[in-house]
């Protein structure tokens, strides 16, 4: 019935004369209600883009200024020093009464800009400040009380995202003397005195000839530029990568560990899903609020604008990101199908239990995968100068053009697999296969290009996989986090596990998509499949879980946890290899304008004397409280007693960087203390006495 009833809202036939065109009431209907929505969009981000240039004043500061200046007129004092008289001189085509009133609210709106711009002014001014980084916690001089009373009197109307963007200092180009003394200490812990003495005499030689030049350029850019380094971060260490995205870029993001809110994969996809979009229209519509270190320092949110409608197109040189400003359809995924599923009706968001409707409908259907379309996502999952090939052979027109056009231009892409994944206390490895799954799946039944694409298995687990040229995972972690809250405390579902409502039957089914797919692409297919599958099955992962204590008791400790894991990963890499290795931890510089990460050296001469220290059976824990740090980031303070934990850091485990899938570090508090310190450690297949499974137990 469905059909039938979208059947009839258009229908053409041929006459003598030409095509005849015949447009149902329904089909009227659903134009007019698509038009209506886009302009409503169109005027908010009007609305939006207007807010966010003049914050932090606001349109309500312009209407003060206006009644004050022509209410001190109206009293005979004139506020603009005769310029309002200047500018009444200028209108003759008015009345007197008209050109007074012009010439009041033109001199108001510029008093009132100019108020605007002093006032961004001294928002970027007292966002360059970063004194307060430096200071001990729990201590603050009477510089950072007074920046913090500023900012909070600047920043007391509520900001939108990107309320900020402008104020936002930018990355400041260090000195050449800083950056090669800060290399040189970043290195020698790993030399020995003759690799060190030649690694100097090479830091000599750039400072006194190369450094300069390139310095000069660099200040040059930071000129003219908004950041002289991100669009080199993205073009070199993403887009130019000729190597698969699968496992070497692309990263994960995993469901609730301990709950699952429906075990149904068509509902819990529709609630997620629905979630998901309404994130998209908080983001649309700038309503989500911008991060804030402190509660007081806001966060760079460039990153989320390509968030949706974007996929990385593949070259043969470098790729390009693809962000269209909208998309009103998804595409899914199941037993080798694909599928265009529409998200809105009627101008509006279809909700849960349409979408599970859609959803089910789609896991219902007993066809085929056409020739070749199986394991057609396995080009994206193998090296991209074939992928780009291919693409322009293969696919740039016909009904393969019009299939692929779906998936790239799609808000995101949705795989309903067949497999079950989650976490069970009871099975071993469960979690090394879940988060397996989530990082490569088969290989061909996720479009690894996709900003993000969205896993659903059978039991209602589910998972992320996302790229990552055209953001960092915080912002992923930003969208997770309400996805998961949102589907669990808002939206919820029946006692049967389906989501609330009733289903519209009038909606169309889910399109499937088209291929003619040819020998030739499914050998190119094949042999990308191939290439992906030697690199899935060369992936070793295993995720240790340490219960005694976590992050709630280490915070206890005045002692980071991101520091604490650092320090217990050297630890173990040192008593597994006996040795120290170059040491890379990303960190946020979105306190930038569009900054993105950059490398912390956490292999230091000061860390490599502690792990030495621990390791050494000569010391004891006497010796050991008796050394600690003066900074107020000591890993040994007052308040930690090696009596009660004498071997805290011996329970973690990772493995160190090297030409190998990625390393992930996740920390889970199931409370203040204690807590559950939870490693995911990723490596190449190890040789019999090496990878993660002995370096955990380190």
């Amino acid at each position: 019935m469905a059909e039938a009833h979208q059947a009839v809202a258009f229908q053409f036939t041929v006459t003598p004369e030409g095509l005849d065109f015949h447009l149902g009431r329904e089909a009227i209907k659903q134009l007019y209600l698509a038009g209506i929505s886009s302009w409503k969009k169109r005027l908010v981000r009007a609305k939006n883009s207007f807010l966010t240039g003049v914050y932090p004043a606001s349109p309500s500061s312009w209407m003060v200024v206006m009644v004050a200046t022509a209410g001190s007129f109206y009293c005979q004092v004139d506020p603009s020093l005769g310029m309002i008289a200047r500018i009444r001189h200028c209108l003759h085509l008015l009345t007197y009464e008209s050109r007074t009133v012009v010439s009041t609210v033109l001199f108001s709106t510029g008093v009132w800009l100019s108020a605007v711009l002093l006032f961004r002014q001294a928002l970027k001014l007292l966002l360059s400040y970063h004194g307060w980084m430096f200071e001990p916690h729990g201590k603050m001089s009477r510089r950072t009380r007074i920046w913090v009373a500023l900012m909070k009197v600047l920043s007391i109307r509520k900001p939108l995202l990107y309320s900020f963007q402008t104020s936002l200092p930018k990355l400041p180009v260090p000195p050449v003397e800083a950056t090669i003394t800060r290399y040189l200490e970043s290195v020698r812990p790993l030399m020995d005195d003759d690799k060190y003495s030649k690694m100097e005499a090479l830091a000599k030689e750039f400072k006194e000839k190369t450094a300069p030049r390139l310095q000069k350029y660099l200040i040059l850019k930071s000129w003219w530029t908004t950041n002289y380094v991100s669009d080199w971060w993205e073009q070199y260490i993403y887009l130019r990568g000729r190597s698969p995205l699968m496992v070497n870029s692309n990263y994960y993001a995993m469901d609730f560990l301990y709950v699952t809110p429906s075990h149904i994969q068509a509902a819990r996809a529709g609630n997620v899903v629905h979630a998901i979009l309404l994130y998209r229209r908080k983001l649309d519509r700038g309503e989500i609020p911008p991060v804030m270190a402190l509660g007081i320092v806001p966060m760079c949110s460039y990153q989320s604008e390509r968030m949706f409608n974007t996929t990385r197109i593949p070259g043969k040189e470098t790729d390009t990101l693809l962000h269209l400003v909208e998309s009103k359809h998804l595409a899914v995924y199941h037993k080798g199908r694909f599928y265009k599923v529409w998200l809105y009706y009627g101008g509006q968001l279809l909700q849960p239990r349409d979408l599970e409707l859609q959803f089910q409908r789609i896991l219902d259907d007993p066809s085929p995968p056409q020739p070749g379309e199986e394991r057609l996502a396995a080009l994206t999952a193998g090296e991209r100068v074939p992928w780009a090939e291919a693409r322009a052979r293969f696919f740039s027109h016909g009904k393969n053009k019009v299939s692929l056009d779906a998936i790239e231009r799609a808000a995101f892409f949705l795989t309903l697999d067949e497999e079950e994944h989650g976490y069970s206390s009871g099975q071993e490895g469960c979690m090394d296969a879940y988060a397996k799954s989530l990082l490569h799946g088969q290989c061909y039944d996720r479009w690894f290009d996709k900003s993000f694409t969205l896993v659903v298995y059978k039991n209602g687990k589910l998972g992320a996989n996302a790229e990552h040229s055209w953001a960092d995972a915080p912002i992923i972690g930003h969208l997770w986090e309400f996805m998961l809250a949102t589907d669990k405390f808002q939206l919820g579902y029946t006692e049967g596990g389906h989501c609330l409502g009733e289903p519209n039957t009038l909606l169309a089914p889910p399109q499937r998509l088209q291929w003619d797919i040819s020998q030739e692409c499914c050998a190119t297919i094949e042999s990308s499949y191939r290439l992906a599958k030697a690199l899935a099955d060369d992936v070793d992962f295993c995720c240790f879980q340490f219960s005694d204590f976590g992050k709630g008791l280490i915070k206890k400790c005045r002692t980071s946890p991101d520091a604490f894991i650092q320090i217990s990963l050297q630890l173990a890499h040192f008593r597994d290899k006996g040795c120290f290795c170059l040491t890379y931890e990303a960190s946020m510089t979105r306190l930038f304008r569009e900054g993105r990460t950059e490398t912390v050296r956490s292999c230091t001469a000061e860390s490599t004397a502690f792990v030495r220290s621990m390791a050494d059976t000569r010391q004891t824990v006497s010796d050991a409280q008796g050394s600690g740090s003066p900074t107020p980031q000591a890993l040994q303070t007052s308040s930690l007693s090696l009596r009660l934990h004498p071997a805290v850091s011996s329970r973690v485990g990772a493995v160190p960087p090297q030409p190998a899938p990625p390393l992930a570090l996740l920390v889970h508090p199931l409370g203040r203390s204690p807590s559950l310190i939870e490693v995911p450690v990723t490596s190449g297949v190890p040789m019999p006495h090496s990878g993660p499974h002995p370096l955990g137990r380190s």
